[in-house]
């Protein structure tokens, strides 16, 4: 079972029985009790290979993900908890990998995530302050100085000198902005064009989602959503 800080949230023994087939690495097993006035399809009616299938009608159309390339334990999942933060708040442990949409003060859905190749360089608390579909990205200029073939993939836009959005942008097809007040504080919960880094530590800090969870974490939270990042003595255990 997952056992997140005290301080935040504790899943139970009961994610269990929640969890029913997802935890099965092939794609056609069966979907865990996603039923509910929620809007989570019935469980008997989806399989992995659904809820991480192709989504032709996006702007730029989405491949079905390869499930073969990714933990099977990264793949979205409803596991029961306790927890003491308001429903609709979002809480990030980078050290497993996880982000957490609390659904009440029994359940919440769980995303695997990627992070920086550093781990996660920050924590604390903050709110969404913007969502974009299919966002521009606008690499840092020390990162350009590092990586001269950013060269060859970014060109002036509105806000600088960036990545236009698109398939193969690092935001994938969603991006929440974080924010401390009137701070930005540079990190965002994002998809990715590479799905299977998924459960990793790769590259950049920000917080990447396969795109198709990116779109249904997006979905759900509104701007204004409460963002806690477990920090390092916050880890699970």
């Amino acid at each position: 079972m997952d056992r997140l800080s005290r301080r935040f949230f504790i899943a139970g023994a009961g994610a269990a029985a929640l969890s029913g087939g997802l935890s099965q690495p092939m794609a056609g097993a069966a979907a865990q009790a996603f039923r509910g006035p929620r809007g989570y399809p019935p469980a008997d009616d989806l399989v992995y290979a659904e809820m991480y299938g192709a989504l032709p009608d996006e702007r730029f159309p989405i491949e079905a993900t390869d499930l073969r390339r990714i933990n099977p334990a990264f793949l979205r999942k409803l596991v029961a908890v306790t927890a003491t933060e308001a429903p609709g708040t979002i809480v990030v442990d980078p050290a497993r990998h996880y982000l957490y949409l609390l659904e009440d003060g029994e359940r919440a859905i769980r995303y695997g995530v990627g992070v920086g190749s550093e781990g996660f360089a920050w924590s604390g608390v903050a709110t969404i302050n913007s969502k974009q579909e299919w966002p521009d990205w606008y690499p840092p200029k020390d990162m350009i100085e590092r990586r001269r073939d950013l060269l060859d993939a970014v060109r002036p836009l509105q806000g600088g000198l960036g990545m236009p959005g698109g398939k193969e942008n690092p935001l994938g097809a969603r991006a929440m902005y974080l924010w401390q007040g009137n701070r930005d504080t540079l990190f965002r919960i994002h998809g990715t064009p590479q799905p299977w880094t998924i459960g990793k530590s790769l590259s950049s800090g920000c917080i990447r989602m396969i795109n198709q969870d990116a779109i249904d974490l997006y979905q759900r939270v509104p701007v204004g959503t409460k963002v806690m990042v477990l920090g390092p003595g916050e880890r699970t255990v």
